[in-house]
């Protein structure tokens, strides 16, 4: 898959997305998916999906890696890399449950992730317009 839009930062959470993936629990869809956090420290997060036998409760990797991230201390997430762990994955683009757990971190977080063998650098403004939100304060 091409990654020649991506810059050398972008690609990087990438292969750490793929590493994450690596470590996957998925007896039931043997789909492994893993994704990697910036945070605004600069420090990179990473998650894997885990899957339970009870379909609903598995975990996706996108909300596991931010979850990792903020138990670590971010405040802030500036991007995230969602990658296959199977080779020939064209298309991997985050769930409509994850987009608006992303959301919730700013509408200019980066999403990485590909789209028919090319890899894409969008904000998840984009991926989920009119995001449901509650104003704090």
């Amino acid at each position: 898959m091409s990654a020649s839009e991506l810059t050398e930062g972008q690609k990087d959470l990438v292969a750490a997305a793929r590493a994450a993936a690596a470590r996957a629990y998925v007896p039931y869809s043997r789909f492994s998916v893993g994704a990697a956090v910036l945070g605004g420290s600069g420090r990179v997060h990473v998650g894997c999906n885990v899957e339970n036998s009870s379909y609903p409760v598995g975990l996706c990797a996108e909300r596991n890696a931010v979850g990792t991230a903020v138990a670590e201390g971010e405040s802030h997430v500036l991007a995230i890399a969602v990658a296959s762990g199977q080779d020939g994955v064209a298309t991997l683009t985050p769930c409509g449950m994850c987009r608006q757990f992303l959301s919730e971190f700013g509408a200019a977080l980066v999403v990485i992730f590909p789209v028919d063998g090319v890899w894409r650098a969008t904000p998840i403004s984009e991926l989920l317009p009119s995001a449901f939100t509650l104003e704090v304060g």
